[in-house]
């Protein structure tokens, strides 16, 4: 939903809870759009669960009092910051249940006062965020609620899974322990009956999902940060490399301003490069990121994974020369 209907949504609200009477051509006065729009923001709201409906007595839209809870009392950054995150930073992740993040935010935009509502409303006009690439996630709701009622419930979940490093789909019995939303995906964490250890599942390569009336005891050894460790991304290999690599000009100072890894160290040369070190456990998930910078990065250390980038860079050389030659 743009600002400027976010905006006028918020007015209708107001308007609806006022008590006065308003039809649809006092709305759509009011508003400065047509009667059409105004059904059609009307429908939107009942689409959200607000309960907006035409008394025929009095003539009149209304929303019901008592559907919008009191909220405690917020200062402008308070109320922006989670409007901010309702209505911007909802659609810059797959976030689950955006309809009740929508009508939540509803519910607090009604009961703000009205110098906070023109503060927060003008100031979202003037702030945007840039949507980043997002994997697609069909059933995103339906997959994360029951992934996260069986993690509360200790419950086991059959799985039917689409291996990228098998290239095959996997079945198998998974207790998951966690939730994690992270490189523009969310992923299940937990064990699963093939190898009893613990793996990182993609919710989008979950092709069937039941779930199952068999439980699993509390996993006392598993803790997300020590899985995790110092894995580039989330997928520890068991092994710490020292990295060592060489940002040319053009990219260091881009590279540096972000903290990728914990263990980052930066030092700048005299040319502008910049050579930038982390420790990380394993080499698979960093060799991606290394090559997402073509030809302004080197591999300094170590020679490994200086030898996994040269391979898959030169597979990419015979790849596109072969295309070329068709």
């Amino acid at each position: 939903m743009k600002t400027s209907r976010i905006s006028r949504v918020i007015r209708l609200i107001t308007a609806l809870q006022s008590g006065r009477p308003y039809g649809a051509s006092d709305l759509a006065e009011m508003l400065k759009i047509s009667r059409r729009m105004v059904f059609r923001d009307l429908g939107e709201l009942r689409k959200t669960g607000v309960p907006c409906s035409f008394d025929s007595k009095a003539q009149r839209y209304k929303i019901d009092p008592a559907f919008f809870l009191s909220v405690p009392k917020l200062n402008d950054q308070e109320a922006l910051g989670l409007l901010l995150l309702a209505h911007k930073a909802r659609n810059h992740i797959h976030f689950p249940f955006k309809d009740s993040t929508l009508r939540a935010a509803l519910k607090i935009e009604s009961d703000l006062p009205e110098r906070t509502k023109r503060f927060c409303n003008t100031a979202m006009e003037k702030i945007s965020i840039k949507t980043d690439p997002q994997e697609r996630l069909d059933l995103l709701d339906q997959k994360f609620t029951q992934i996260l009622k069986a993690i509360l419930n200790k419950q086991i979940v059959l799985i039917h899974y689409d291996s990228p490093l098998e290239r095959k789909c996997i079945v198998t019995n998974l207790s998951p322990y966690h939730l994690m939303y992270n490189e523009r995906a969310w992923h299940a964490l937990g064990k699963t009956e093939l190898n009893k250890e613990v793996g990182v599942f993609k919710l989008n390569h979950i092709r069937e999902l039941k779930t199952l009336n068999k439980y699993f005891a509390d996993d006392k050894t598993f803790n997300l940060s020590e899985h995790i460790g110092r894995a580039w991304s989330m997928a520890p290999e068991g092994r710490l490399y020292n990295i060592k690599l060489k940002f040319l000009p053009e990219a260091a100072r881009a590279v540096a301003d972000v903290q990728w890894h914990c263990t980052q160290t930066v030092t700048f040369q005299d040319d502008g490069s910049a050579i930038i070190e982390f420790r990380v456990d394993g080499l698979n998930e960093i060799t991606w990121w290394v090559l997402s910078y073509g030809d302004q990065v080197q591999v300094l250390a170590p020679a490994s994974l200086r030898q996994k980038v040269v391979k898959i860079a030169q597979n990419m050389v015979k790849q596109n020369n072969q295309s070329l030659s068709v």
